[in-house]
């Protein structure tokens, strides 16, 4: 028999997982502010709903208090994130809240945000509202990783994203990889890119494929090109140029140089990072990024930018989409050299999950 506790948890449970859903609705169309959901209840029934389509309009709180009016009194709110309690571009949402003669209040989870971090709860308890935090606190996190990192570290969360054969190879030994993955496939790698703020390859990739690194074939906001380029080698002819998104090219070259002019003229931003043996310090380039404002980034390849972000511990999250084609051991390898000599000091995927996709296989974890 279920006490009452038991129940109400339950209860707090599904309705949190109905305000995930409200949330999820703005993944990749609220950067930099984080995706948030909330749904009114009262009486046991959803009575209204709301998410942050994007940053400077409403919030997820705010949006839906309007429509419930009058109707939120002495009703309780399920909000994903703790609600804000500053002026932004938005008034506080604290103060929509307690207007509204809202009872009680359930945060899925607490915001790492110092301007916010703690003091949209505290208002709200002087406020002599019942707060509960924590309800789906994983999930409501999960949803907003990008966010919290950034936080919580300065520096963006890191996706590798990667299609690859079923004996582990990203293209032949000419470097031909058109197509790897099938339609599906292909059509989620694109939804990957809209919630990212930024895609980055190296100079390899764009040379072999000259990719447009865009979003195509979904409905979604393209993000931020970014290209590794120590020795400035891009053509300006490059299909990385074609379109409205920002591009930035990271690179060893000095920024006077002729070439470096030519793709500033393009619209390039170049920004200049240490060179090491390899090409040039990731650590260091993933850092900038975070400086230019870019709290997500996924990797698209190649190989060796591969190794490079997991022999730097860059990479937080990882996808490979497995297709069941066979290229042979003279094809490109997934990830290059990492030096690793012992089973027991391979790089593991944790928290996986995995996944039919059309003809392909997805395989996702996070790393570290």
């Amino acid at each position: 028999m279920k006490t009452k506790r038991n129940k109400n948890k339950e209860i707090d449970i599904a309705f949190m997982a109905e305000a995930l859903t409200e949330a999820i609705k703005g993944m990749g169309k609220t950067s930099p502010n984080p995706s948030v959901g909330a749904v009114i209840v009262k009486h046991g029934k959803i009575i209204d709903r709301g998410y942050h389509k994007k940053a400077g309009s409403p919030h997820a709180e705010a949006i839906a208090l309007k429509k419930a009016g009058k109707a939120a009194k002495g009703a309780t709110i399920y909000i994903t994130l703790e609600p804000c309690n500053h002026h932004g571009k938005t008034p506080p949402c604290t103060l929509d809240i307690i207007a509204s003669g809202i009872k009680r209040v359930v945060i899925g989870t607490k915001d790492t945000n110092n301007k916010v971090s703690g003091g949209g709860a505290v208002a709200l308890k002087k406020a002599g509202i019942e707060v509960t935090t924590g309800v789906l606190a994983k999930e409501c996190r999960g949803v907003n990783e990008w966010y919290f990192k950034y936080n919580e570290t300065g520096l963006p969360f890191v996706t590798l994203k990667m299609a690859l054969s079923l004996d582990g190879r990203i293209a032949t030994k000419t470097g031909d990889s058109r197509w790897i993955s099938g339609v599906e496939a292909r059509k989620f790698a694109h939804g990957l890119r809209s919630i990212n703020d930024a895609v980055l390859v190296g100079i390899g990739t764009v040379t072999k494929d000259d990719p447009r690194l865009n979003v195509r074939q979904i409905k979604g906001v393209s993000p931020v090109k970014v290209l590794i380029d120590t020795e400035l080698k891009v053509s300006a002819k490059a299909s990385i140029f074609k379109g409205r998104e920002r591009v930035v090219v990271l690179t060893a070259k000095k920024s006077t140089v002729k070439k470096a002019k030519v793709l500033m003229n393009k619209g390039a931003e170049l920004v200049t990072i240490k060179r090491t043996k390899g090409g040039i310090s990731l650590r260091e380039a993933i850092k900038k990024l975070g400086t230019l404002g870019i709290r997500s980034v996924m990797v698209e390849g190649g190989s060796k930018v591969a190794a490079g972000m997991l022999k730097a511990k860059l990479v937080n999250k990882a996808y490979f989409v497995i297709s069941p084609k066979l290229i042979g051991g003279d094809g490109i390898p997934v990830v290059g050299a990492l030096g690793i000599k012992k089973i027991s000091s391979a790089i593991e995927l944790k928290q996986t999950e995995a996944y039919i996709m059309g003809s392909d296989i997805i395989i996702e974890g996070y790393i570290g």
